[in-house]
């Protein structure tokens, strides 16, 4: 039963976001090398996926364990699993499981550090740091709160693989990365109205707390804006190819989320298609980019 718990605060669900964004890391690579290191590969897949199980589990041991849990509404994309409250025997295995995830990610990062040198570090320190305080120190500032998902999976995740297969930064690297960056922040952003009020009470400060719900749609509009906008100059400057305008069909899909933050700002979660349309598009635009760039 233990295991069993263990695996439902993975968050089965959102683990499919760690791959989109490798994915789209190797193809800013494959854009100017023309084969990469498949075992590299591999190890960046693992340790990435690690440091995303790593982060959802200390989260749901930390929201167990400082009664959150027992508090939120929970959906299908927020409130947690609500593992632990059924099963809360399990708590030091998930807290366990965390912390060893988060050890296989630094131990990979270290041979990454051997087989390319030192330029991969700000990348590896940045990540570690990153998934060790987020619970418990960046959802105290709202800045940070909004921001930190994006820079986790977006520019660490997609320009550290870049990094890793091809042994240095790169200008379309950093910038494909704005993609993912500006619509991960939204798919935090939005996920967290349902919780206003579970995650005040436990001291929680995030964004659409500390600024309302309204300055939170503007903001998502205006990320939304950034993240397609950011499309257009690329195929316009020549970085990706012109095939590249398929990742704005998505668009649709944030466009219809923001449309229900609008219309149910703080009762968004019982409206639970307007938060899987903002999950699709912050997957399925990276996905898309990452295809027409390999393919051209």
């Amino acid at each position: 039963m233990q295991l069993k718990t263990v695996l439902q605060t993975f968050r089965p669900s959102f683990l499919v976001l760690t791959p989109v964004c490798v994915f789209l890391g190797l193809s800013t690579a494959l854009a100017f090398h023309t084969s990469v290191n498949g075992f590299m590969t591999m190890l960046v897949l693992i340790g990435a996926m690690a440091a995303h199980i790593s982060v959802n589990t200390l989260n749901e041991y930390h929201d167990f364990n400082s009664g959150l849990d027992l508090k939120t509404t929970r959906t299908a994309f927020s409130g947690g699993s609500g593992a632990l409250p059924d099963h809360p025997e399990a708590a030091t295995a998930v807290l366990i499981t965390g912390v060893v995830a988060l050890l296989v990610t630094a131990t990979i990062g270290c041979y990454f550090m051997m087989e390319r040198g030192l330029s991969i570090l700000p990348v590896g320190i940045a990540g570690i740091i990153l998934v060790t305080i987020y619970t418990q120190w960046v959802n105290r500032f709202p800045l940070l709160c909004l921001l930190a998902p994006g820079l986790g999976f977006g520019i660490l995740m997609v320009v550290g693989t870049s990094v890793v297969l091809t042994g240095e930064y790169t200008r379309p690297a950093l910038l494909v990365a704005l993609v993912p960056f500006f619509l991960i922040n939204n798919l935090l952003l939005l996920n967290q109205y349902p919780d206003i009020e579970a995650d005040a009470s436990v001291g929680r400060n995030t964004f659409p707390i500390a600024f309302g719900v309204n300055t939170s749609n503007v903001v998502y509009a205006l990320f939304m804006i950034a993240a397609y906008s950011m499309i257009l100059l690329l195929v316009v400057a020549g970085y990706i190819p012109g095939r590249g305008m398929i990742a704005l069909l998505p668009m649709a899909l944030s466009l219809f989320a923001l449309s229900g933050a609008v219309r149910y700002p703080s009762s968004i979660g019982e409206h639970p298609q307007y938060l899987g349309a903002n999950v699709a598009a912050a997957i399925l635009t990276p996905l898309l980019l990452g295809i027409a760039i390999i393919i051209g």
